[in-house]
């Protein structure tokens, strides 16, 4: 029996997937127990000369490519048409493979439950992390254990820029520039630094995680575009890394899960700090297994494609051995979403105040009214201000407390008259 593949897409990541398939086809076949067919390749412009791809494969015709395969690979990104065509596939019998991060964020459910009733699978490793095995390891090997939080870098190219400003004193933008020139990012980086790229992954892994829906509407977002050379400086100073990082977690107490992106402080002792350039890590935590974290290439032609082939050959090693379905079936119920002013986290504030006596105290007292325990202060004294004024700047890194009462701590601070300026306001993760 030869299995077809229908390609959709022949950006990057699909012309490295069609030429390994092409290229290694006595491999492939040891691998999966019968032969793979690349039947078509779908293209918007099929004028485009596409190398290491035959002509005769390539067509315009979605429809037509996917009547009649075993595989649809779908690598076309976006909502429309991938939504519509991957149903099609699926109704049609077919197994998908798609590294759409966009598209499962949004109706992950949705085709998931198509698949199922289908009796095929979509599989997903290629939307999450590039090369790094995260979705099998969620969603398969520790499907017996009870995961409690993931937390992650999950875009590299915020890590890249962030990095640089912590290794190189850069600011923002000089290393957002470097970083478009590099290719990691985008001309249009919004994606990436306003932390939607991330959000989606953490939507994709927080329902595999946790068994319920959860969709990239759910998810709180901050980027890293407000994150300053000062702040990573301060950062550094106080023994801490700045990182982008997406979180979910089951909160067990409420009966909720919750799931976020936002920079936040992370210890330099903690796994993730340590990871560098544009690479990605995620850490992962459940009751038997302990912590576990994985960390490679998040992006990139290569390693994208080496996370969908890897999807190919498992969906084709089923298919040959007559195998069926999907991780699991859909959970019986369904767990809201906390706000983001449910979960309980811990602040790192720094602001510039009048030094004066009396001016601690003032301040303490704001934290002390929502009832937000400070673990540590730390004073210093500004040496140049050009005006002659004696002022201070304060660093205070509260205890755990609601997000609420952080938040209202802020706003409470930044109306008292002794503040001059608040500099910062970073959650404190991984402690």
């Amino acid at each position: 029996m030869t299995l077809k593949v229908a390609l959709l897409g022949a950006g990057t990541v699909g012309v490295e997937v069609a030429r390994r398939i092409l290229e290694r086809p006595d491999e492939l076949r040891d691998r999966i127990g019968d032969d793979l067919e690349l039947t078509s390749v779908v293209v918007r412009d099929t004028s485009k000369e596409r190398p290491g791809v035959p002509a005769d494969l390539i067509t315009a015709d979605a429809h037509v490519a996917i009547q009649g395969a075993d595989i649809v690979v779908e690598l076309m990104g976006g909502i429309d048409p991938a939504h519509d065509l991957i149903l099609s596939a699926l109704n049609s019998g077919a197994s998908v493979v798609t590294a759409n991060k966009a598209l499962l964020a949004k109706h992950f459910a949705e085709l998931f439950e198509a698949a199922d009733n289908a009796q095929v699978r979509l599989e997903h490793e290629a939307a999450v992390a590039g090369a790094i095995p995260i979705i099998r390891p969620v969603g398969d090997s520790l499907a017996g254990d009870r995961i409690t939080r993931v937390m992650g870098i999950m875009n590299g190219t915020t890590n890249y820029i962030l990095d640089k400003m912590d290794t190189e004193g850069w600011s923002f933008d000089e290393a957002l520039k470097t970083a478009q020139e590099l290719g990691y990012a985008e001309a249009d980086p919004t994606a990436d630094v306003e932390g939607h790229d991330a959000a989606a992954k953490v939507a994709i892994l927080a329902s595999l995680a946790f068994h319920t829906p959860v969709t990239i509407d759910d998810v709180y977002v901050e980027g890293i575009t407000s994150v300053t050379a000062e702040m990573v400086e301060t950062a550094r100073a106080q023994g801490f890394t700045i990182k982008l990082l997406g979180i979910c977690e089951k909160l067990d107490d409420l009966g909720k899960v919750s799931a976020r992106v936002y920079p936040a402080l992370l210890p330099n002792s903690h796994p993730l700090s340590s990871v560098s350039g544009a690479f990605n890590a995620v850490f992962v935590e459940a009751e038997a297994a302990g912590e576990l974290m994985f960390y490679g290439q998040g992006a990139g032609g290569a390693p994208t494609a080496s996370a969908v082939l890897g999807d190919i050959v498992s969906v084709a090693r089923r298919k040959v051995l007559g195998g069926r379905g999907q991780y699991e079936r859909r959970a019986r119920t369904i767990l809201p979403v906390a706000s983001l002013g449910d979960i309980t986290t811990r602040y790192q504030t720094t602001l510039d105040v009048a030094d004066r006596p009396g001016v601690l105290q003032a301040v303490t007292e704001v934290f002390a009214n929502q009832e937000v325990s400070i673990e540590l202060v730390q004073q210093s004294q500004y040496d140049d201000l050009e005006d002659g004024d004696s002022r201070a700047k304060l660093v205070i890194a509260t205890h755990s407390a609601t997000e609420s009462a952080l938040a209202q701590t802020v706003k409470n601070l930044n109306d008292l008259d002794v503040v001059r300026t608040i500099h910062s306001v970073l959650r404190i993760e991984g402690q």
